[in-house]
């Protein structure tokens, strides 16, 4: 008979007990270790590859800074401490040797500067290739991709003065309690203002309903907190794509009966007719989806479709704010694209108080992509880039994410460097992922801290430390300063602060520079003395990108400054200048036979993308623990469990054995378990096949008891 938990949400049990003291052991071990990847000799030999591959993330990240750049060494199966010339040259040595360039995979996280990742994708283009796997692949591609083709800019149009001024927000599929805190103190000050935050999201967040901000002293004394969430509707996982078309579909019938009684409408009919084009296909579209199959798909009534809607058409000037909720599936291209459609019905685009906001997750995600971290650059760009630095950039298309782990896969790529991240972790599919990546006869990782990609060793791995952003970073001409977009487009200065916790870290450009020299001896790039003196990258910036005009002047002024967003003033920066209503069919294959749930993969509160800061997801009463599956007690009850039983989720073939079923406010239909362990579920093909992004959010299983 299967062992059953108390049915609480905390999921206490001996268990819990005995991973507390595992970690507790671990952190014991961490400690010591701290020293192995921080000095040489015999100390350094404790940083064994077969040892530490069985710590787990969160041991990995307890483990501290590294210090200097280690090799591993295969004979012994350590990695050892060696010189940064060294590190340079074995790396140079590896890709000189290389049949095609185009057998390099240049990875970037949005954690690189603007500073770093420009010359990064120099570096690359100099030495030959477009293959540019981006953190943005396994995130917001979606948004990047979808948004160009409705608007014209693949950014969010809002500014954060906008919220000043709107009469409703409504928050599609993002967790702010946990994924994007600050934002929190935003929609505190729209729900004081009285005007309403529609929430859509599978599953019930404590971020989403209220709030205590730590900085408003009488919520703090009292334990009071502002109410966040005026609604919040569970929607089915995978289901946003039929909201919204469902939306459009009341709000099309709510302005025909509106027009029949002599009214002007619901709809923008001067902006339409001015700023769009498509709305024809898009009516016929709309009318010709069947409610019946709107609400099964969303798993939400049509009253309460209805009542979204008219929650936004009756609100002047509108957000929609969105997460990775509504990207991460196999047709979050289409959703974006949908949630435009609505959009530019009512004009809510390009005036105070309304727009589009996706919410990214790292700091730079967004500020990589506009200075050049794309496998699909414009030839525009290129002959800037060119013409700035005399090179000659590969014209070809080259790999994302899901691509690049396919060429390691198959033998095409041997060389992967990664300026930042973990992602062989974070992208989907480790049962092809990590052998993917032994197969590689290079492997290089720029990090502040050793991560489960360092550990999957090639035929010469090297782990390079860099500078955190917030250390001092002392370069030829002085202390630097770099520079990072947010999701608002705002380009602002960062300055580290802190002492470096060693004197042979090196900065992020500084590292790009080095590895530059040594792959392209014959460089024509005088990257010593852009590194020398940021400023310098920065007018180069601005020579290839004409929108950061006079970029070492503006960004010294406090808060920085907006980059151009034509949809945000009404241009539309497409090819026939207007914005278009783009149509797509009601994805009805979101379940598959034999696999009656919806999976979608969810961080904890102490989690942030892969790292693992704690066990504890304090928001959702789990304590000391991972292996968790949130179910809604209805589902539970029809499999025939209990909350605390042990289950299995099985997608075809790939199982995740052993977790915990926990009873959940989720919508029914569907499931929830963390990331990055459920990644082995995800197939590498099961992806947005416009934007590549991995389906992390709509993966059909089904869920037994654990033998």
């Amino acid at each position: 008979m299967a062992h059953r938990r108390p049915a609480t949400g905390r999921v206490s049990t001996l268990s819990e007990a005995k991973a507390s003291s595992r970690a507790a052991r671990s952190r014991q071990l961490c400690r010591s270790r701290r020293k192995a990847v921080s000095c040489s000799g015999a100390a350094a030999r404790q940083s064994c590859s077969r040892a530490t591959w069985t710590w787990s993330d969160y041991a990995l990240e307890e483990a501290g800074r590294l210090t200097h750049p280690l090799r591993y060494d295969a004979e012994t199966d350590h990695f050892v401490p060696i010189a940064w010339d060294e590190a340079f040259e074995r790396a140079g040595a590896a890709l000189r040797s290389v049949a095609d360039p185009n057998q390099v995979e240049f990875y970037t996280s949005g954690r690189a500067s603007n500073e770093a990742a420009f010359l990064y994708q120099l570096f690359a283009r100099e030495f030959g290739t477009n293959n540019f796997p981006d953190c943005s692949n396994m995130c917001h591609e979606a948004t990047s991709v979808g948004l160009p083709k409705s608007i014209g800019v693949g950014k969010g149009t809002v500014t954060l003065e906008d919220f000043d001024e709107t009469d409703a927000v409504f928050s599609f599929g993002h967790n702010p309690g946990t994924n994007h805190p600050r934002m929190l103190g935003t929609l505190r000050e729209v729900s004081r203002r009285g005007k309403p935050i529609i929430a859509i999201n599978p599953l019930r967040e404590r971020g989403l309903e209220r709030f205590q901000d730590p900085q408003a002293p009488v919520e703090m004394v009292t334990l009071g907190a502002t109410p966040i969430s005026s609604a919040y509707h569970l929607i089915k996982v995978g289901g946003d794509l039929a909201l919204l078309k469902g939306m459009m579909k009341a709000l099309f019938e709510a302005d025909a009966l509106d027009m029949a009684a002599g009214g002007a409408g619901l709809l923008d009919r001067e902006f339409i007719h001015m700023h769009t084009s498509g709305i024809d296909a898009l009516r016929a579209d709309i009318d010709a989806t069947d409610w019946d199959a709107i609400c099964r798909v969303s798993g939400l009534s049509r009253d309460a479709i209805e009542s979204i809607a008219r929650g936004y058409w009756t609100a002047p000037r509108a957000i929609f704010c969105y997460g990775m909720g509504i990207t991460q599936h196999r047709h979050g291209t289409e959703t974006v694209q949908q949630m435009a459609n609505l959009l530019l019905l009512r004009g809510n685009f390009g005036r105070e108080g309304a727009g589009i906001c996706p919410v990214r997750g790292h700091s730079n995600v967004q500020g990589d992509r506009t200075v050049g971290i794309t496998e699909i650059p414009t030839e525009h760009f290129l002959e800037r880039l060119d013409r700035a630095f005399g090179i000659t950039s590969p014209r070809a298309h080259g790999h994302n994410a899901v691509e690049a782990i396919a060429a390691m896969r198959d033998g095409t790529a041997k060389a992967f460097i990664g300026l930042g991240g973990n992602l062989a972790v974070a992208i989907s599919d480790p049962q092809t992922t990590f052998p993917a990546f032994r197969k590689l006869d290079l492997s290089v990782q720029i990090v502040t801290k050793l991560n489960r990609t360092c550990l999957l060793t090639a035929r010469e791995s090297l782990v390079l430390p860099c500078l955190g952003r917030t250390e001092i970073d002392v370069q030829a001409s002085g202390r630097q300063a770099v520079t990072v977009e947010d999701s608002m487009s705002v380009v602002h200065a960062s300055r580290g602060m802190l002492k470096p916790v060693s004197d042979t870290l090196r900065s992020e450009p500084a590292i790009v520079a080095g590895l530059a020299r040594a792959a392209v001896p014959n460089s024509v790039v005088a990257w010593d003395e852009l590194v020398a003196d940021y400023d310098r990258i920065r007018d180069k910036i601005e020579e290839v990108f004409p929108d950061f005009y006079d970029f070492n002047e503006r960004v010294r002024v406090k808060g920085g400054f907006r980059l151009r967003v034509g949809a945000s003033q009404r241009q539309w920066d497409t090819p026939d200048g207007l914005a278009h209503f783009l149509v797509t069919e009601l994805p009805l294959d979101v379940e598959r036979e034999g696999h009656p749930y919806l999976l979608t993969t969810i961080r904890s509160h102490d989690q942030y993308n892969t790292t693992i800061y704690g066990l504890n997801d304090r928001y959702r009463g789990i304590t000391g623990r991972r292996d968790v599956v949130f179910l809604n007690a209805d589902d539970l009850r029809e499999l025939g469990l209990e909350h605390g039983d042990r289950v299995d989720i099985v997608a075809g073939e790939r199982e995740l054995r052993g977790q915990t079923a926990v009873a959940h406010d989720i919508a029914r239909g569907s499931i929830a378990a963390y990331y990055p362990e459920a990644n082995g579920l995800i197939a590498l093909d099961e992806h947005d096949h416009a934007s590549g992004t991995p389906s992390y959010k709509s993966t059909p299983v089904r869920v037994r008891r654990a033998a």
